[in-house]
């Protein structure tokens, strides 16, 4: 290939005056058996391409042994890059075998320890030995002559090239635009091709192969292939920034907007409605008895209403969710009367004779007395024929109780959601009949009577021979 062409970059030069002139010009000699040997210097998540100018960090002490000595008998490195990039010794079988000779210019001391180097790739190489491993590696290695002349499509193909990595330039920002500029005045195929391999985001073994790849026809179909996978890549995420862009933007303007809108009112002495309703239920919510729990949800609740614009559709979900729990008689409650004397005379008063029916609730009365806190609500299961006073025995034992009594239908329900209630993501989601009940007599514990079980099931229910 033919040396590095200054006279396109004409800055070039004073930019790095260590590689300019003769620097490149340094042939190393071959022995009878068409070989050189240099220093080598094993790169790890690098491929160094001919023609390509780079600076390689050096922190280990024998590739730093390998720069002074290149430095010290004027010689070239040859570099080649590392299978695995952990090893921090590498030997033989860690490193490719397909590698480029390169010249080292300006060698600078950075302030993390470590040693700055700038080379450029002259040609490729294969490593056919490795003769010295202490204190620095040495190898032997064979010139690979690449193949000049040109195909019919390959014009075309650079031409497809240079026009897939100018897209790609123009939508990844971290390739300057300087980049197409310069693929643009590359003249050889093979050299355009191991360009856009090195400025092309690509894992090092997909570089190292197109390093392998000797034909300059092969490599560009290689680049095309790997410009065109980019190149959708980059086309789907700037369709994702740019819809996040505009939903960011319109977010932005419209909290701009309610800024100024909220001033405005400040200004004119009228109040936001729906600061307002917020400032509301805060207070509402501070004033309220709730548990810790209960009042922990409550306001987390409320940060996520402030934090949302009012035409958002889960402000009403969020609000009617916040009433309820607001409504709700969290701490409310009857105190018990547990005079067992009193509950038969209520229970006298309104019913006639059912003396067994009376003596069971007077027992339930009677161990809920003795037992206390230490003993559940009863359940109590009332079984006849219609008529004869199952469901109006429900009040006076909650009179005798001195609960609240609430009576709820089950003849017609079908789904279970109708009692314990729908999760509040639907649309039209509600508390089930038991919260609304307790909602609407103001205490959490009332005295409530379940009408009409045997309705719930399909298959009718046969009466019992005896109450259960």
């Amino acid at each position: 290939m033919d040396d590095f062409d200054y006279s396109q970059f004409p800055d070039f030069p004073e930019l790095f005056p260590e590689l300019s002139g003769d620097l490149f010009d340094q042939p190393m000699t071959k022995d009878r058996n068409g070989l050189i040997e240099c220093p080598f210097l094993p790169l790890r998540d690098v491929v160094l391409f001919p023609q390509m100018v780079m600076p390689l960090f050096i922190g280990r002490e024998r590739s730093l042994a390998a720069i002074n000595a290149a430095n010290r008998n004027h010689e070239n490195l040859i570099v080649a890059a590392q299978r695995d990039n952990d090893a921090l010794d590498p030997e033989e079988d860690d490193l490719f075998g397909i590698g480029t000779e390169a010249t080292i210019g300006r060698v600078l001391r950075m302030p993390d320890d470590t040693t700055s180097v700038l080379a450029q790739g002259r040609r490729r190489v294969e490593i056919v030995a490795y003769t010295q491993w202490e204190p620095y590696i040495r190898v032997r290695a064979r010139i690979i002559e690449e193949p000049t002349e040109w195909q019919p499509t390959t014009e075309a193909l650079m031409r497809a090239v240079l026009a897939l990595f100018e897209k790609v330039v123009g939508l990844n920002h971290s390739l300057p635009e300087e980049a197409y500029t310069y693929a643009l005045n590359i003249d050889e195929p093979g050299w355009l091709a191991d360009f856009v391999a090195s400025s092309l985001p690509v894992p090092v073994a997909t570089r190292q192969e197109v390093m392998e790849t000797l034909g300059p026809h092969e490599r560009l179909q290689m680049i095309s292939v790997l410009l065109a996978k980019e190149l959708d890549v980059l086309e789907l995420e700037d369709e994702i920034q740019s819809q996040v862009q505009q939903e960011v933007d319109r977010s932005h303007r419209e909290h701009f907007l309610r800024e100024q809108m909220r001033v405005i009112q400040g200004e004119l002495g009228e109040l936001d409605v729906f600061a307002q309703e917020l400032d509301e239920l805060r207070a509402a919510v501070a004033a309220k008895s709730l548990p810790d729990d209960v009042r922990a949800k409550t306001e987390k609740e409320l940060s996520r209403l402030a934090a949302m614009p009012p035409m958002s559709p889960e402000i009403g979900i969020i609000r009617t969710y916040i009433d309820w729990i607001l409504d709700l008689p969290w701490v409310e409650e009857s105190a018990d009367n547990l005079d067992v004397a009193n509950a038969a005379a209520v229970l006298d008063a309104d019913h006639y004779g059912l003396e067994k029916i009376k003596d069971r609730i007077l027992e339930y009365i009677a161990v809920r007395r003795i037992a206390a806190d230490n003993l559940r609500s009863p359940i109590l299961c009332f079984v006849g024929p219609p008529g004869t006073g199952k469901t109006s025995l429900g009040r006076p034992i909650a009179r005798a109780l001195g609960r609240e009594f609430v009576r709820i239908s089950l003849g017609g329900v079908r789904d279970e959601a109708e009692i314990r209630g729908h999760r509040r993501t639907y649309i039209g989601a509600m508390p089930g009949r038991v919260i609304q009940a307790m909602r609407r007599v103001g205490t959490r514990n009332p005295l409530f009577m379940l009408d009409e079980v045997d309705k719930l099931s399909l298959i009718p229910i046969s009466e019992p021979t005896r109450p259960y």
